[in-house]
């Protein structure tokens, strides 16, 4: 046998056993194309009688929003889109009602009704007087004593505002298609959450005013309503207030309380508030979140299952888990599930819970809970590529981390190192990393079946996913961490979580990059220029202009960065000191921009701005516009696009390997 030969066969090792190859060059079968083809996104379970439903993002329909209803039937299709932008970022478009549907249309921003025996859905408000000057709806409920739709509308129509304005409105769901809403409540900045009670003769809501958000302050308001849904008199203040957050406002089935989640404690626990005697207590005094940052509309963490009882889910270190609780005796039992994290929860008094659902081994799901008996029924799933056994072969595990980080605190992420039974690393080697920077910035990494984190882990690179300070999951303490530290606090506990891995020779210093969207894009830009640890990173519709965003950006945010960076323009002298865009000469390591030009939140100005900065340096800077796209990318061919190009920026600029696709 000559020396080549031989030298093939150490390469290639023997029959049955794993190659020897580099990290980050092992060939996997979770391509792009394998994670948008076979995958949705899954939300919003619904309950409607005996029926259930839940909301599908579809990026192979152009990221088409569809509405299912089990075991697997679609009720709304292209054209019609179930989506709002209420807020810009939206949820809560659509509700079920005795069989008909009830939903915000994309395209126009209309709102449909869709009766269940006819296929065509028919408007209920007028046509907006152009696409740009529109009315938008999100999180409604169904009066039915007064035959009307009741949620949030945010009106664009006037262009003399700065902003839109919003308002909690009434539409009529028969008659003629006139009536852009009749308004109940106005005058704050943002609205969510109205709920009417039982006897539909009060309505409650949530709301709050800039500069605030609703996980910084919020307040509960409830008011009653005359025959014809007037609301009667000033609005009664019940929870809330400066300085504590609320969530998810509930009536209780039996009309005699109103519930709602609250962070008064310093974490957001569950409250019961009595109409009898007007005071409110917390059912659930723990150290623990029973609500998340709400960024969209239609979140829900806890549901009743019948007059006395409760399932509800929390998070706990960063873990998620479902509890049933006893409204009357207080009796709190954690439920053993095979899950870590537990969304849009919803049961009823037939003994059912039903919940977005995953693991790090299992995708996301639509999952039904029998109550009595414990029984799980998996009613959908976001890709079914976590049921093939041959593919499971490739899948790595999480570690759940905690890190020290500056000023003596601890920080916290999820590790995920490189995994595939094909392959092994030369001996000595250390794997590359990837850091990812969730966004919000105000949120937190997810612990489900991620097929885009096993799509690096599968070739060889390790990926940590870093629940920096601000984070949710952790208390309100941990998320005010960021207050008035964006850009310095996040960057340091990213870093840290690299340096903790490295330490541990879990990953190699040396091929560390960094990669995150919208607020984590500005997180990997801002580590990346002003401090020198990170070999190269990847910004999906970053800020790299936090003063340009003060200046110009959707109402929702607009007065976020007063609390993540202080008041502008009084504060410019920070902004611009941590803009990377002004700051770019300290920048020395390859970046690739991934940019939508539909883009409101993010304007593709300042990406451009940065690669023409790097690029006049002769610093290697890739940079992909997606067509159509806003903030945050739709479509199957422009995720597997950034994906792929992500990865080949990486390894032809930083981790110098050679790929197989």
């Amino acid at each position: 046998m000559t020396k080549t030969k031989m030298r093939g066969r150490a390469q290639q090792g023997v029959i049955g056993s794993p190659a020897v190859a580099p990290y980050g060059s092992w060939k996997s079968p979770i391509t792009s194309n394998l994670i948008t083809r076979q995958s949705i996104k899954l939300s919003e379970v619904r309950l409607d009688g005996n029926d259930i439903y839940w909301l599908e993002d579809r990026p192979q329909e152009n990221g088409g929003c569809v509405i299912v209803r089990a075991p697997n039937s679609p009720i709304n299709s292209a054209p019609y889109s179930a989506r709002t932008e209420v807020h810009t970022y939206g949820g809560g478009a659509w509700i079920v009602d005795d069989g008909n549907l009830y939903f915000s249309n994309l395209p126009d921003g209309r709102l449909y009704r869709q009766d269940r025996n006819i296929a065509q859905p028919q408007p209920i408000t007028p046509a907006p007087p152009s696409p740009e000057r529109n009315w938008r709806y999100a999180d409604g409920v169904i009066d039915r004593s007064r035959n009307r739709w009741v949620g949030v509308r945010e009106d664009h129509t006037d262009p003399n505002r700065d902003y839109p304005d919003n308002a909690i409105v009434a539409v009529p769901l028969s008659g003629p298609v006139s009536s852009a809403g009749i308004v109940l409540a106005s005058g704050h900045d943002f609205y969510s959450s109205p709920r009417l009670s039982l006897d539909c003769k009060q309505l409650a809501w949530l709301a709050w005013d800039h500069p605030n958000m609703p996980w910084t302050a919020s307040t509960l308001y409830m008011v009653a309503l005359d025959d014809d849904g007037t609301p009667t008199g000033k609005p009664a203040e019940i929870a809330g207030g400066d300085q504590v957050s609320l969530f998810q406002p509930e009536w209780s089935p039996d009309g005699l309380a109103l519930f709602y989640v609250s962070d008064e404690s310093g974490w957001w626990n569950v409250y019961r508030y009595d109409l009898d005697t007007r005071a409110a207590r917390c059912i659930t005094p723990m150290q623990a979140e029973f609500a998340r940052a709400q960024w969209n509309f239609g979140m829900s963490m806890y549901a009743f299952a019948g007059s006395d009882r409760m399932v509800a889910a929390y998070v706990r270190n960063g873990l998620t888990s479902l509890a049933r609780l006893d409204l009357g005796s207080g009796q709190f039992i954690k439920l053993d599930l095979p899950f870590t994290e537990i969304s849009s929860v919803r049961a009823d008094a037939q003994d059912r819970a039903v919940f977005c659902a995953g693991a790090p081994d299992t995708a996301p799901s639509i999952v039904q809970l029998d109550l009595g008996t414990g029984a799980l029924h998996l009613l959908k799933q976001a890709t079914d590529v976590g049921n093939n056994t041959e593919l499971k072969r490739f899948f790595t595990t999480v570690k759940p981390i905690s890190f020290p980080t500056k000023g003596r605190k601890k920080a916290y992420g999820l590790f995920y190192p490189p995994a595939n039974p094909d392959f092994v690393a030369p001996k000595n080697e250390l794997p590359p990393l990837v850091v990812k920077c969730h966004g919000g910035p105000t949120s937190a990494a997810s612990t489900m079946l991620d097929l885009r984190i096993q799509y690096w882990t599968s070739r060889g690179i390790a990926v940590v996913d870093v629940n920096y300070s601000g984070s949710t999951g952790h208390g309100r303490a941990y998320r005010n961490g960021l207050r008035r530290a964006w850009g310095i606090v996040d960057v340091d506990d990213c870093i840290n979580a690299a340096k903790f891995l490295a330490r541990r020779r879990s990953v190699d210093r040396k091929r560390s990059v960094i990669a995150g969207g919208s607020a984590g894009g500005y997180t990997t830009l801002a580590a990346l220029t002003f401090r020198n640890y990170f070999a190269g990173g990847a910004s999906y519709y970053g800020i790299s202009d936090i003063s340009a965003l003060a200046k110009d950006t959707h109402k929702f945010e607009a007065h976020y960065l007063d609390w993540l960076i202080g008041p502008y323009p009084q504060a410019r002298k920070a902004y611009r000191a941590r803009s990377p865009i002004f700051h770019v000469q300290h920048l020395s390591s390859p970046v690739i921009f991934f940019q939508g030009d539909k883009d409101p939140v993010v304007p593709p100005d300042q990406a451009e701005k940065m690669v023409r900065a790097l690029r006049h340096r002769k610093i290697p800077a890739g940079y992909l516009l997606f067509a159509g796209e806003g903030h945050g990318f739709k479509k199957a061919e422009n995720i597997e696009r950034a994906l792929d190009a992500e990865l080949y920026f990486y390894s032809a600029n930083v981790f110098r390997t050679r790929l197989v696709f």
